[in-house]
């Protein structure tokens, strides 16, 4: 393609929601630059997202949204600033109203849209969205830009510089594995027990790293305490996204909960086992990994699914979806 067929110069991209969903709409940048090379890309994202986009090869600018500070006040600059970048094509993945707003009055030549958002009646396209079985949240995302791309619906890819993989690099003389053992939400979270047991029963020849946030290094240290396998080092919150992604993609397994790192993972191609407690694969959200796994309960549960999201707590009491998962499903997987 030469510079003068693209009639689209410069392309807005809007997800500003947790960083699951950051990750998910890299597939989407993919996309859009392997069909329109010549394109400047940018992206807006919330606050506390960006440095999984460092030295990101196919982005122009990085957009940053402080929702926590400030949040309409910040909006407000961000439409100036939007408005005055004078974008062909604002492309929004989200759903709600405040994204919807800055699509609208973006100024551009073409907004792209979900229908559910509340003022997609005023974008140039509208793309219905529904969770169906089958279709990844990925696949979603590809439909707004359907009409724009070639028809090669790509995976999430993140890219970890040279120095992501230098700091990590001590790390990776032995085989190792790495476990995310924590969840925002409650009952998206393998029970820390079972987390001990499996570490336990892991073989002795691997060396295995906890990941997380800063807010995860308590957690962490008490499961490698309680489990007293000498071979656990405990990297939560000492990581960034770019070097956790880094390590994880040559470690020999990655066990995630449905949460972030599995869509590192993912973004990685790295090797990855997602536990499903409350919600299900089916939703959409599962590991694109070419060697993932998807764990769940084998019993059935009338009260499963009880929620696209996770919860702050089993609306049952007992969560049984997380208890009656089996270490041995997880441990065939390394098989």
């Amino acid at each position: 393609m030469s510079r003068s067929s693209n009639t689209h110069n410069r392309i807005l991209v809007i997800q500003t929601a947790f960083i699951g969903d950051a990750i998910l709409a890299t597939a989407l940048i993919e996309s859009l630059y392997k069909s329109n090379p010549f394109t400047k890309i940018d992206l807006l994202i919330r606050k506390g997202n960006e440095t999984l986009f460092d030295q990101h090869p196919f982005l122009n600018e990085i957009i940053v949204w402080d929702k926590k500070k400030n949040k309409y006040k910040n909006l407000f600059f961000l439409l100036i600033k939007i408005r005055t970048q004078k974008y062909d094509v604002v492309i929004n993945l989200q759903r709600f109203g405040s994204t919807g707003v800055l699509t609208a009055l973006s100024g551009a030549n073409i907004t792209v849209g979900f229908d559910k958002n509340p003022f997609s009646f005023l974008f140039s396209k509208k793309i219905q969205h529904s969770i169906s079985e089958g279709m990844h949240e990925v696949d979603r995302n590809f439909e707004l830009i359907s009409w724009l791309t070639d028809k090669k619906i790509r995976r999430p890819k993140l890219y970890p510089s040279i120095s992501n993989n230098s700091r990590i690099a001590k790390f990776t003389n032995n085989a190792y594995i790495c476990i995310a053992p924590n969840s925002v939400w409650f009952t998206k979270q393998f029970p820390e027990d079972k987390w001990i047991d499996l570490i336990n029963r892991l073989p002795a020849r691997y060396s295995i790293y906890l990941l997380g946030a800063p807010g995860d290094k308590i957690s962490c240290e008490r499961i490698k305490t309680i489990s007293q396998n000498p071979n656990v080092v405990v990297l939560a919150g000492e990581l960034s996204f770019l070097d956790s992604a880094a390590l994880m993609a040559s470690a020999i397994m990655n066990y995630v909960n449905d949460s972030a790192p599995m869509h590192i993972a993912s973004a990685m191609n790295a090797p990855v086992a997602a536990i499903f407690c409350s919600t299900i694969p089916a939703f959409g959200f599962g590991p694109l990994s070419d060697r993932s796994y998807s764990i769940e309960t084998s019993e059935t549960l009338t009260c499963r699914p009880c929620g696209l999201h996770g919860k702050s707590a089993c609306p049952e009491v007992h969560f049984n979806c997380g208890s009656t998962i089996q270490i041995e499903q997880l441990l065939q997987v390394l098989n």
